[in-house]
């Protein structure tokens, strides 16, 4: 049995709709006539998917879709930027105990320079500074590994870069770090702790953390060796029981998986129970154990704060604060301090935008200062010109000009003899993690790419592989973007020029690739052929549900992805003629509601 800790003395919980626990919900006439609860008050204030953006995310990355309510016309609003998100922070808090700020995973991996190049130590700094106490691991947390994600939990120097500053060694996170379904193969116990409890004005207050269970899917081999991912519902739901055995009646559930919102603005109204959000955290949350109050969630980047039927059918709350920083979610509930639950009905839960209109936090200022001037000399490196925003990220489009320009990069820098022979190269949409922006934010000057500008586009490093694959297996490759996993939330790989084909959306699963329009240099795909298909480590493994990759033969590996990018940019770009955005026009999409006419 796993001690409870109390690392401090009051703080908030979340949920929605009736009691918790094994309390039946009243009937209207017993709830008229009983005696009201006497209970505390208690906030939590959420966020999620923070992946290291201390400064401003630029492009798409940067801003929030709302309503004007001057037009009733969705706009897009500049947001995010650690030093607007801490000030945001400190200005929502209610009196201090009665606070608890908590994260849903994916706070640090895939960052920008200014946290990657320090393995993420700006950020963990940054976050004690803002106050977090708890958060779930999520996915990305184990990119460089366990022992990695212990050492950013508990301090100490990187094992072979090293202190990064004279006189300073890494304290390590002061908030809790959880992954309660993560355990080591040799031990079987969790790699971290499966919860953390502490009290809000004498109740007992109960955090589990969990990860997506497909976690081993969406990282590298390597970054989850030695480790087992069990199911979240099963493993809540255990822990949960553990916690009502030790008198914690008040739980609230983190948890690194999420769900599609019904819009795309962060505040619609998301109806009646369970109809705004749609995704894996629907099933989860229906079966997870009532004693539960309140779901934080993370992954898809997405915004909602909804309620979705827990097992006995009463509504929960659920929320996502979108990513990057540039939302928060504020969670008003109260806590009975008989039965120690959570009151349900109680609960309200909204997002707010992290407005770049607030005054920045001085704190984080000078932390960002601090560490940008160490990654000065790396980070403003001039890699090539760009003619106009390349957007990577934003709108529904499956193919975006920046993972045409990426593919490219890719095939071009692999298409040698001697470095693999690539014919075509494929790029995840998920490894493209901002746009390239115009606008220069630094001295650089407008249109020019700094390395820093790149890695933050590409942020992985990961090593470039070439293999050879049939015919029969490309067409495979192109149909599993659209079934199997990917089936009910498509991953539509970025192709590089010369691959072309048709996705009709009014099919069905691998049907949506209508496979006699793919041409690669206007000849169609031989079945018996074999061709030469370059794409990052992750994606060749089999990462993010394409075993067609996996199945490749005669591997060679080449670059890093990053460098054969910012060796492209160099090649093709200068200040007299600049990088262009490519033509949307390599996939062409029948959306599902077409008709023939």
């Amino acid at each position: 049995m796993l001690s409870v800790t109390f690392r401090r003395s009051a703080l908030a919980v979340v949920a929605a709709a009736g009691l918790v626990g094994t309390v039946a919900v009243p009937s209207a006439a017993q709830a008229a006539t009983a005696k009201k609860p006497k209970t505390v008050n208690l906030q939590l204030l959420a966020i999620n998917d923070l992946h290291g953006n201390l400064e401003p995310p630029a492009g798409s990355s940067g801003t929030i879709r709302e309503i004007d309510p001057a037009t009733g016309q969705p706009v897009s609003t500049p947001a995010g930027g650690i030093e607007y998100l801490a000030t945001a922070l400190r200005q929502a808090r209610v009196p201090a105990d009665d606070s608890i700020t908590v994260a849903a995973g994916d706070l640090v991996g895939a960052s920008p320079l200014t946290s990657a190049l320090f393995h993420d130590e700006p950020t963990v700094e940054a976050l004690d500074k803002l106050g977090l106490d708890v958060s779930s691991v999520g996915n990305h947390e184990f990119d460089e590994g366990s022992a990695e994600l212990l050492r950013l939990q508990n301090g100490g120097c990187h094992p072979t870069d090293g202190c990064y500053e004279e006189g300073r060694r890494f304290a390590g996170a002061n908030f809790n770090y959880l992954s309660a379904n993560v355990t080591s193969e040799k031990t079987g116990k969790p790699v971290l702790a499966p919860y953390w409890v502490t009290k809000s004005q004498g109740v007992k207050v109960g955090f589990i953390g969990v990860t997506l269970e497909g976690t081993p899917n969406i990282v590298t081999a390597e970054g989850v060796k030695g480790l087992k991912f069990a199911g979240e519902v099963a493993t809540i739901n255990k822990y949960a029981a553990e916690l009502k055995a030790k008198g914690v009646n008040s739980i609230v559930a983190l948890i690194h998986e999420g769900g599609l919102p019904a819009s795309s603005t962060y505040n619609y109204d998301c109806g009646a129970a369970g109809q705004g959000v749609s995704g894996p955290i629907v099933d989860i949350a229906k079966q997870i154990d009532p004693a539960v109050g309140a779901i934080v969630t993370g992954h898809t980047h997405n915004a909602y704060a909804c309620t979705i039927p827990d097992p006995q059918g009463v509504p929960r709350s659920v929320t996502s604060a979108a990513s990057f920083g540039r939302l928060y979610t504020e969670i008003n509930l109260k806590l009975d301090k008989t039965s120690g639950a959570i009151v349900r009905p109680s609960v309200k839960a909204e997002n707010h935008i992290v407005r770049r209109t607030v005054e920045k936090a001085p704190d984080m200022t000078e932390l960002i200062s601090r560490y940008s001037k160490l990654a000065a000399p790396i980070a403003n490196r001039p890699l090539g010109y760009i003619a106009s925003d390349i957007n990577g990220r934003g709108n529904s489009d499956p193919e975006k000009p920046l993972g045409d320009v990426i593919a490219d990069a890719q095939q071009a820098g692999l298409a040698p003899a001697d470095k693999g022979g690539a014919q075509v190269a494929f790029m995840n949409p998920g490894g493209i993690r901002s746009d390239l922006v115009y606008r220069a934010s630094g001295a650089e000057g407008d249109g020019v790419v700094t390395y820093g500008e790149a890695f933050t586009v590409q942020p992985f490093t990961n090593m470039m592989q070439v293999k050879t694959l049939t015919g029969t297996q490309l067409v495979q490759l192109l149909q599993q973007q659209v079934s199997g996993s990917n089936e009910a939330s498509p991953k539509i790989l970025q192709p590089s020029k010369g691959l072309n084909y048709t996705l009709d959306m009014r099919n069905k699963g691998a049907d949506r690739v209508v496979v006699d329009s793919i041409r690669l240099n206007g000849a169609p795909i031989d079945p018996a052929a074999t061709y030469r298909v370059a794409a990052n480590e992750f994606l060749a493994g089999g990462g993010d549900g394409f075993p067609a990759f996996a199945a490749g033969t005669d591997k060679l590996v080449g670059a890093s992805d990053l460098d054969v990018f910012a060796a492209y940019l160099g090649a093709n770009s200068s200040a007299a003629a600049p990088l262009k955005a490519p033509a949307q026009d390599r996939i062409k999409v029948i959306a599902a509601g077409t008709t023939t006419g």
